[in-house]
């Protein structure tokens, strides 16, 4: 049998993060398994599905890496669905009401094994009849996903917890359409961490937010896959290829997952960290023209000292453009706290020597910089200490940061001295 699962995401609204790990991991099980993957596009609501949700839908999966074999939309099967219940019309299993057709309820126990939480039973006696066409003509849900996963031959359904109430009606419907149904595996809901329901005050909710506060695919992938399923030997960075040849949906937790925005950001430093600083520039470059802080046609060599400088430094594209204003802005102003603190008239009683010092460096690098820096504060008999943390407010308006010479060197001859000199007034 050729293992095929299925994502089904509905265009009524953009991807949202517990969707995407539903779509992770039918993707890797499929993947594991040498198997195909579809995507399907459950549009029947037809008031409520938009073109613009489904193109963010498309996006958000190609940002992901996650490619598929197969793409369906379900407004292009109306007519399949609607002679698949003429068929249990005719066989008695279902009956009209007006336009509308339902099905008729067996009397009868409906369970089926959970691949993730063992077998779970339900009583028909408690489930009333499925309706399966509206009066409008559209297809129920639960009528169209049966139809589509028996005939896209569907080996596997996995999705979130909250559809377990709708696996013995679609039983039923597999029953009454004589397909045999797919095996099941509900996995368990993604929540913040106080244990509520994900919400935009716990974090972002849509994959398109993380794209656009600067987040990684890969490490939101990689975070993805943690919520609810662990590759072993507390392992935590994982690759998606690495992660196939791993995954087993038996080995995805019962339990919910708790969404943590902290350990998010730890895993995309982690990946910052590990991309080339050349293909950082280009990932920077878009947040850095938004801004306004560079144009079309950037100093590309600039940006990638910048990116160089501040690598190691940041979570994410937020933290990066915080860190890093002071090297676009010219409006730059220190923080009143800090000029109270260092940048005092004792503190800075060497700045204009020292102002003096560095415009003779050429070129304007780290080693030149740190070589006149160094002579100068020598020559006044002060220590390296008494000075740089002065000097690094008054050039970034941060007490915290790089190597201090390198920052000079990214700053660049004109700002730095403008800066050292207007802190010495």
């Amino acid at each position: 049998m050729t293992i095929k699962t299925r994502f089904a995401p509905s265009p009524t609204g953009f991807l949202h993060i517990g969707g995407a790990r539903t779509a992770l991991f039918n993707w890797i099980y499929a993947r594991s398994q040498g198997g195909r993957f579809v995507l399907r596009i459950e549009d029947t609501d037809m008031e409520r599905s938009k073109e613009e949700y489904l193109e963010e839908i498309l996006k958000s999966m190609t940002w992901l890496g996650l490619e598929w074999d197969e793409f369906y939309k379900q407004s292009d099967r109306f007519e399949l669905y609607r002679q698949y219940a003429q068929k249990l019309l005719d066989e008695g299993k279902a009956y009209a009401d007006g336009p509308a057709v339902i099905l008729k309820m067996p009397q009868m126990q409906l369970k089926f094994f959970d691949l993730i939480r063992g077998e779970v039973e339900f009583d028909s006696e408690t489930i009333k009849d499925q309706v399966l066409i509206k009066s409008d003509g559209s297809p129920t849900y639960s009528f169209a996903c049966v139809v589509d996963d028996a005939l896209m031959e569907i080996s596997h359904v996995i999705r979130g917890e909250d559809h377990i109430s709708n696996t013995p009606k679609q039983l039923a419907i597999y029953q009454a359409l004589g397909f045999k149904p797919p095996k099941f595996a509900h996995v368990p809901l993604i929540m913040d961490e106080e244990g509520g329901r994900m919400s935009k005050r716990s974090g972002a909710t849509a994959v398109s937010d993380y794209r656009k506060n600067g987040f990684l695919p890969e490490a939101l992938v990689n975070y993805l896959m943690l919520l609810g399923w662990s590759p072993g030997d507390n392992q935590e960075i994982v690759s998606l290829q690495a992660a196939v040849k791993k995954f087993s949906i038996k080995k995805v937790n019962k339990s919910a997952a708790a969404f943590s925005m902290s350990k998010l950001k730890w895993l995309n430093a982690e990946y910052l960290k590990k991309t080339p600083a050349e293909d950082l520039v280009d990932f920077v470059a878009p947040f850095l023209k938004e801004k306004g802080w560079i144009s079309e046609d950037y100093d590309r060599n600039r940006i990638l000292n910048i990116v160089e400088l501040y690598q190691n430094r940041m979570a994410d594209i937020e933290e990066f453009l915080q860190r890093t204003a002071y090297l676009f802005q010219e409006d730059f102003e220190v923080p009143q706290d800090l000029r109270e603190r260092l940048l005092s008239q004792q503190q800075t009683r060497c700045f204009e020597d020292l102002a003096k010092a560095l415009e003779t460096a050429e070129p304007f690098s780290k080693e030149k910089t740190e070589a006149a820096f160094r002579c100068c504060v020598e020559e006044k008999g002060l220590k390296m200490s008494e000075v740089v943390h002065p000097v690094r407010v008054a050039l970034t308006g941060s007490d915290v940061g790089p190597g201090l010479f390198e920052t000079m060197a990214v700053l660049g001859k004109q700002k730095t001295l403008q800066r050292i000199q207007l802190a010495s007034f």
